[in-house]
């Protein structure tokens, strides 16, 4: 007796498709892949080719309906911008993958392969990849039009110092090149008494304010004007103005304080000497070596001029010298000065070599004076102070003389020096010799300072030779070591923008 065995093996049965005969396994449409793709394309309607907005100027893609955004090539956002320009052809189909395939980085061509399924048929569910074609046509941005067109502005910061010497604007240039502050300016005008700066933005200026008010002491007020309106949509356009003033104090100014201020400050005499204008006013009382920092909100509550003119400095000799080792200090004085060293000296000037009248004065000098030196000070026994805190004051307490700074042949200096700044372009007014000269006294009071010098990028001048840090007269010079090389970048690295800001 022969027994039937039944296969515990169970295959699925096979179809044959109603189109071609191929067998094929079942499927709610009963017809194989290669004739159902065939028959139903579910990419249609999805355009296989698209065009992208780009500026070459900020390197900036457009997505409507009207932001540029900065994206990098086959980043995760250049992807989600171009999805965004197919999104409602996508919303019929179920996107499954889609990714960049590569192509040239100058071929301005972006390629996404898609991978989507669609219901067809019977309830089929049908998968298919394609790739679409993104053309990158160029096209400039509203934020670069504004900047080619060099008129068009919405806001301006107008920097102003009511005072007669620039070192100051100087000093605030460096710092705005060396932070990159100036990137986002349309245009930057000089004027007698400051700065225009302009921005397309109102965003710009009020960063480049917050900027002013961290490095310099100075007070800024705000205002704008109505240039149109449209009342369907309530929107208004303005153009800003924002006003800010620095404090008329510069280095090497001689300043009367008022009483309520000196005595606020450990007793301080009321004389005394700006050895530098950085965030802050830092004085020095000549008597007493005493200092003390003045902000800018302290300033504008106890407000206190410059007695003397810069032209007003004379040229003394020095006589007698000898440093004061033993001082006494008052109750509630404040601080000293570490790197200065108190003298009494005897000065003559050199306009009065011919006869024997000498002057008597204390200075915050004595480390650096001998006998035989020149030295730039004040006369103030022979001018005429019109300050109304000097003219309260007791005659015995105005010193006859204030020593500023010792005095080096600037011929010299100039011929030795082997490094350079670099300036912002700008539109200049008429520059005079007077500019001139006072763009020198920067240089040697960053040559003299080493806190300013800090704060400034220096630049080595390949034409110059490399020579020892100090002359022959002992004039203070810079180091190699504190020196940049200043290198060439090439404009694609650095952008148009930033490059075309900079100049030598």
């Amino acid at each position: 007796m022969e027994y039937m065995t039944e296969s515990t093996d169970r295959t699925p049965g096979h179809i044959l498709c109603c189109e071609c005969g191929v067998p094929i396994s079942p499927n709610p449409a009963n017809i194989c892949v290669a004739c159902l793709r065939s028959k139903v394309d579910i990419s249609q309607g999805i355009p296989k080719q698209v065009s992208v907005s780009f500026c070459k100027q900020c390197q900036r893609y457009f997505q409507p309906p009207a932001t540029w955004i900065q994206c990098a090539l086959e980043s995760r956002e250049l992807l989600a911008l171009c999805l965004k320009k197919i999104k409602a052809p996508l919303s019929k189909v179920r996107l499954v993958d889609a990714g960049f395939v590569w192509t040239e980085p100058h071929s301005k061509r972006l390629k996404v392969k898609l991978t989507i399924q669609k219901e067809v048929m019977n309830g089929a569910i049908l998968q298919q990849v394609f790739v679409v074609d993104y053309v990158v046509q160029p096209q400039m941005c509203g934020d670069c039009h504004r900047v080619e067109a060099k008129d068009f502005w919405k806001a301006v910061v107008q920097v102003r110092q009511k005072t007669l010497h620039k070192k100051t604007f100087y000093y605030l240039e460096q710092l705005i090149l060396k932070y990159g502050m100036h990137q986002n300016t349309l245009r930057i005008k000089e004027i007698h008494d400051g700065l225009d700066f302009y921005y397309s933005s109102k965003q710009h200026a009020q960063k480049m304010v917050e900027f002013l008010q961290c490095t310099v002491p100075c007070r800024q007020k705000a205002s704008q004007r109505l240039i149109s309106q449209d009342i369907h949509s309530n929107t208004y356009n303005y153009k800003s103005t924002f006003s800010v003033e620095i404090v008329p104090i510069c280095k090497d100014n001689v300043v009367c304080l008022s009483p309520k201020l000196a005595q606020s400050l450990g007793n301080m005499n009321q004389i005394c000497v700006c050895i530098r204008v950085t965030s802050a006013i830092h004085l020095i009382d000549p008597n007493t070596l005493q200092v003390a920092d003045i902000d800018g909100s302290t300033f504008w509550s106890h407000p206190f001029n410059s007695l003397c003119h810069p032209k007003q400095l004379e040229e003394f000799i020095v006589m007698e010298c000898s440093v004061v080792r033993d001082l006494k200090r008052s109750a509630g004085a404040g601080m000293i000065s570490k790197k200065h060293t108190l003298g009494e000296v005897w000065v003559q000037k050199t306009s009065e070599m011919n006869t024997d009248k000498q002057y008597f004065c204390r200075t915050h000098l004595g480390h650096l004076l001998n006998p035989g030196d020149l030295v730039l000070g004040f006369d103030l026994a022979n001018c005429n102070l019109n300050d109304e805190y000097v003219n309260k004051m007791n005659s015995d307490r105005v010193p006859d003389v204030v020593l500023i700074k010792k005095n080096y042949d600037r011929t010299k200096r100039q011929r030795r020096r082997n490094w350079k700044l670099k300036e912002l372009a700008r539109d200049r007014e008429n520059m005079d010799t007077d500019d001139e000269r006072q763009y020198q006294d920067f240089l040697e009071d960053l040559e003299e300072d080493e806190a300013i010098r800090k704060n400034v990028n220096i630049y080595r001048d390949a034409t110059i030779p490399v020579e020892s840090d100090t002359d022959e007269e002992g004039a203070p010079r810079i180091s190699l070591a504190e020196m940049l090389e200043d290198l060439h970048i090439s404009q694609d690295a650095t952008g148009e923008e930033g490059e075309s800001m900079m100049t030598q």
